[in-house]
């Protein structure tokens, strides 16, 4: 039988990250599960021992604890064998209504966040895992294919992840056993849609409601009963295979 893998989680607290961390786990895999808010895997923590599940209080725009994430993992596992690159969220606004702060902020976390971990996940990979090698799996979105009108940021963000992530593709070792796969999920039952961020309606799109903006904005609240019908455990057990 091979060993168990190890298994690096960002965004793990709730939706697609927890998905694949629960399942991880019951396949007999370890996993360090990075996340915002710990307490949010209590349930499974006192199923597992640490020897099989770790938690780490991250933020993956705060670069110095990605490293420290990576290290702990190390420290208990001896290596990583998979990191799936998944912290994100994403904001409901008029391209043109979209404050430039808040965009730069979700950006921080799409892009610059997921370059981070993806960073530190090739380097463990090449520099610390013994043989070298690993998966790096970085969650994208259908919507950087085609725009979703009403988060074109979010959609920029992942396009722009796309497109890095492809960089790094193209400069790897192949010495190195590195393999980095993209992932573009569509509309997934997850708690993205509860932790989502609604800026208000530009002025100029007020008047009317026909609008492609203005008529995504009404699929809400109940856009996760109406849309969003993927089972989110079914895109665990495909992440895993």
């Amino acid at each position: 039988m091979t060993s168990p893998k190890v298994w690096f989680i960002t965004g793990a607290s709730t939706g697609l990250g927890r998905e694949v961390a629960e399942y991880a786990l019951s396949k007999g895999d370890n996993v360090l599960a990075a996340l915002r808010k710990p307490s949010m895997l209590e349930d499974l923590t006192a199923k597992y021992p640490s020897s099989r599940l770790v938690t780490f209080l991250l933020d993956v725009t705060d670069t110095p604890s990605i490293a420290a994430a990576f290290n702990e993992a190390i420290s208990h596992f001896n290596r990583i064998d998979v990191v799936l690159n998944n912290a994100g969220y994403y904001i409901v606004s008029e391209a043109e209504g979209m404050p430039h702060k808040a965009a730069r902020e979700m950006f921080d976390v799409l892009l610059w966040g997921a370059e981070n971990v993806m960073r530190e996940a090739i380097r463990c990979f090449r520099d610390v895992n013994r043989p070298v090698g690993g998966r790096l799996l970085n969650v994208s979105s259908r919507t950087a294919i085609i725009p979703q009108p009403g988060t074109v940021h979010y959609a920029s963000a992942k396009a722009a992840l796309e497109c890095l992530s492809e960089g790094y593709m193209s400069e790897l070792d192949p010495e190195w056993h590195i393999k980095i796969t993209l992932i573009e999920p569509g509309l997934f039952r997850t708690s993205i849609i509860q932790s989502h961020v609604t800026e208000p309606v530009h002025p100029a799109y007020v008047s009317n409601a026909s609008l492609p903006t203005r008529t995504y904005r009404a699929l809400y609240p109940d856009i996760e009963q109406t849309h969003f019908d993927g089972d989110p455990a079914k895109f665990a057990q495909m992440i895993y295979k």
